[in-house]
């Protein structure tokens, strides 16, 4: 099985998460995932404007792609590397001007390149990276029972178990208990045997968790035993007093995914202010405060700089030896064919 530790992922060489909106900076509109609104992400940003941008939020990136195609506007937005392909493709993004980017120089090697571009221009800007896994409740679940990814068809928790209202996540686990570490040319077959796995899942389930905070809530009140969930919860958690334990070495794997920023062709807002909150964010003073969150900073001189091993691994963001899933860029037929056969199955069919 193929191994790797999280950084030097060699996969990701190739590569260059709506709700109600918080009024803040009306010159400015962000679309991104809950949770990234914290003043300081961006903090140079609220330090030159006073005030955060204004936020708009999403559960899931096909429901952000169907949003923005039915006419919402925002200036940039916050997806997963997996998505770039289909909406560059759709016209929905343009380049990016590096030379604008205060600390391009400086991001990770890993995280950067242009395959997900065309012609050598920049269409995603990775802005930080953290990994999905089994998160669980250390005084109810035995270590030995989180071993397996078989632990969410494990008939003990039915009614207690959460997967994320999230396609890539989802899809990630499906074919990591399937025996697949990289979704890029999956066959038929393989397909299939995942989306059968996920189908068999689905009446264990209390829930699909859509927000992590709601995650956490369900976990701290003992509904949720057991979750697929991303890092965050993990810090979150454990600051809170609460029992966690967060599982990235089970037999079969766990999952890596790369978030950044995209330009929106004719954004409503001010072009300048774009700018500005891009360089906040990927500034060394959001480093820390994604740390502290459990977000590895794409700005790796500052991570480097600032974020000691033992603080990563705290985080859930450190080196693990284990078959790792990095959800990379995948076609677009295939990610459809992921939407819409997820759509179903939470449905039922």
């Amino acid at each position: 099985m193929k191994t790797t530790a999280l950084f030097g992922l060699a996969a990701i060489l190739a590569l260059s998460v709506g709700g109600g909106v918080r009024a803040q900076d009306s010159e400015l509109l962000v679309f991104d995932y809950p949770g990234f609104e914290r003043p300081e992400f961006h903090g140079a940003y609220v330090e030159r404007y006073g005030a955060s941008p204004t936020f708009s939020f999403f559960g899931d990136e096909e429901e952000a792609f169907q949003k923005i195609r039915s006419g919402f506007q925002t200036d940039v937005t916050s997806i997963c590397a997996g998505s770039v392909p289909k909406w560059q493709e759709s016209g929905l993004i343009e380049p990016w001007d590096t030379s604008r980017i205060t600390d391009y120089a400086n991001l990770d090697a890993n995280l950067t390149g242009t395959s997900v571009g065309a012609g050598g221009e920049v269409y995603f800007l990775p802005t930080y990276f953290g990994t999905t896994a089994i998160a669980y409740n250390p005084d109810e679940v035995p270590a030995e029972d989180v071993a397996s990814l078989e632990v969410f068809k494990n008939p003990k928790y039915a009614g207690r178990i959460a997967l994320p209202d999230n396609v890539d996540d989802a899809w990630a686990l499906a074919y990591l208990a399937t025996g697949v570490t990289d979704w890029t040319n999956v066959t038929d077959a393989q397909f299939e045997a995942a989306a059968q796995w996920l189908r068999e899942v689905h009446p264990n389930l209390r829930t699909y968790w859509t927000d992590p905070a709601e995650l956490a809530q369900l976990m701290s009140t003992g509904e949720v035993l057991v979750a697929w969930a991303w890092n965050e919860t993990f810090p979150t958690m454990k600051e809170e007093g609460r029992p966690i334990g967060f599982q990235r070495e089970p037999q079969e794997g766990s999952s890596i995914w790369l978030c950044g920023l995209v330009n929106m062709v004719n954004g409503p807002g001010s072009e300048d202010k774009v700018y500005d909150y891009v360089n906040a964010f990927l500034a060394p003073s959001s480093t820390a405060a994604l740390a502290s969150n459990g977000w590895g900073h794409a700005n790796a001189v500052a991570l480097a700089e600032q974020i000691p091993a033992d603080v990563l691994e705290a985080s859930g963001i450190g080196q693990i030896s284990a078959p790792i899933f990095a959800q990379l860029p995948i076609s677009i037929e295939s990610r459809e064919r992921h939407a819409q056969t997820f759509e179903e199955i939470k449905a039922g069919f």
